[in-house]
């Protein structure tokens, strides 16, 4: 049983993730939260090497279904070492991206099929779902722009990918806006960063209010 709080922020490249993950990391903690800043995938060292080859820019043969069982193989193993434990100790944990990604990315975008990616991930995560998950939408040709604007962000191997397929992905999220609706909140990211974070953080304080 756990008894913290898991919260994901998700959205395309270039949406301001990071930011409010920050923004509402320093809000929890000045009211006395114990809040882990995680991210997927990655968060771990077994993790971290997995994000090096999915995300390496020499990797573009790649197939689909390759890249889909990487990440679920990097989600489980980061949740198993790191989120997991977390949550048992009661900590607020933040991260940056969990399985929405590899649903709107692999099963939408790519064309696997949400379903079948879900599948793969259900056995990954168990029962290990979030509280909350803050979609940060935004059009992505917006999104892409910032990144080409940001010379410290790691260019990986999605930045590499056309507007189409971004726009794929936004049409993916769209659909798990839906079908996740009683955790899934969406964000207009063309706000202000100050704005973003205060719209998010009206949807996390009930959330720590329970705890």
């Amino acid at each position: 049983m756990r008894g913290g709080t898991f919260i994901t922020i998700e959205g395309g490249d270039g949406t301001g993730k990071t930011t409010l993950i920050q923004a509402l990391a320093l809000q929890a903690r000045e009211q006395g939260h114990e809040v882990m800043i995680t991210r997927e995938p990655g968060g771990i060292p077994i993790a971290e090497a997995i994000r090096a080859i999915i995300l390496g820019t020499e990797n573009t043969a790649m197939d689909a279904r390759t890249e889909a069982l990487l990440y679920a193989a990097a989600r489980r193993q980061h949740l198993a070492e790191k989120v997991m434990p977390a949550l048992r100790k009661g900590a607020i944990v933040i991260c940056d991206r969990f399985v929405d990604s590899s649903l709107a990315y692999q099963g939408y975008a790519r064309g696997l099929g949400i379903e079948a990616v879900w599948e793969i991930n259900r056995f990954a995560i168990e029962d290990c779902m979030p509280d909350l998950t803050l979609y940060l939408d935004l059009d992505p040709e917006v999104g892409l722009a910032r990144i080409e604007q940001n010379g410290d962000r790691e260019v990986n191997r999605l930045d590499l990918e056309g507007l189409a397929f971004h726009r794929k992905v936004r049409e993916g999220y769209k659909l798990l806006e839906s079908q996740f609706a009683d955790r899934f909140v969406t964000i207009d990211a063309a706000m202000t960063p100050a704005q973003i974070a205060d719209n998010a953080w009206q949807h996390l304080k009930p959330k720590l209010a329970s705890r």
